[in-house]
């Protein structure tokens, strides 16, 4: 059946109102970065500066380390996210594939870690950390971004392991793989969709944390991530929005990079399991 044209007049015109709500903050937090001080409090706003600073973003470069607070969150991200996937990974596999007495009461309790908030978890995870010395450490922010990532992605592997028929591994054995051979020749190569969206989803998570990284790292600003780093530009009495804002564009850029060259194994990473 053929849609009509008012039909997919009001579909568009849905589409675009909701695409300028989901743009619009970001379209503003590039205007408060390149307008002058002056003009951020102009009343009534200007949606766009008579003398654009496009010089702030180099200008932030040169005196905050944004390039090392970057790399400190680039690491810590995917320090955590190999961590993580290796344990759901295993985990995952073990929870589809071998039937034992408890085994869906331990995926939900796995599952139900992940509802623990995470301030919930700083003052033991804290206890830890100074006993075996890695407080100021990027190590505490991996291991500590891992107790978050895990849970869920641990029920996502699961999940998506549910969806590959066990004849595939029941071959894999047959011309002489053994369990552990098959999830790596065969398995895995199969859940490529899967384990990109999974692995990007502890990315975001870990790139996004600020309250393990203010309470494990130190006053240091070599080993601040970008995240913790931003928070200490604003002042006590005056705060400079603009050059908050431009900060906060370069440290989401990586991440509108990550998704516009990997968006396709993310959406197909989640909708496998419906296509299978």
């Amino acid at each position: 059946m053929r849609s009509r044209p008012v039909d997919r007049f009001f579909l568009y015109a849905a589409v675009v109102i909701v695409c300028a709500f989901l743009v619009f903050p970001i379209y503003w937090l590039l205007i408060t970065a390149i307008s002058p001080p002056d003009q951020l409090r102009a009343l009534p706003p200007r949606f766009w500066p008579e003398t654009p600073r496009w010089d702030v973003f180099g200008q932030i470069m040169r005196e905050r380390p944004i390039l090392l607070w970057l790399t400190n969150s680039t690491l810590a991200a995917v320090g955590s996210v190999v961590l993580s996937m290796t344990v759901s990974v295993l985990a995952g596999y073990s929870l589809s594939r071998f039937k034992v007495r408890g085994g869906q009461s331990l995926g939900l309790f796995i599952l139900t870690a992940k509802m623990l908030p995470a301030t919930l978890l700083v003052i033991p995870l804290f206890g830890i950390f100074r006993t075996v010395d890695l407080i100021g450490s990027l190590w505490s922010i991996i291991l500590a971004h891992a107790t978050l990532i895990i849970p869920f992605t641990t029920w996502m592997m699961k999940g998506y392991f549910d969806t590959i028929p066990r004849e595939l591994e029941q071959a894999a054995m047959v011309d002489g793989c053994s369990p552990f051979g098959a999830l790596v020749r065969v398995i895995l190569p199969v859940s490529a969709p899967g384990l990109a969206a999974t692995a990007l989803y502890g990315f975001v998570l870990s790139w996004s944390d600020y309250a393990y990284a203010r309470t494990f790292l130190t006053n240091a600003q070599t080993n601040w991530t970008a995240n913790l780093g931003i928070t200490t530009m604003k002042g006590e009495y005056i705060s400079n929005w603009g050059d908050i804002s431009a900060a906060s564009i370069l440290v989401a850029l990586p991440i509108l990079l990550i998704y516009l060259f990997l968006e396709r194994y993310l959406v197909g990473g989640l909708t496998a399991g419906a296509e299978k």
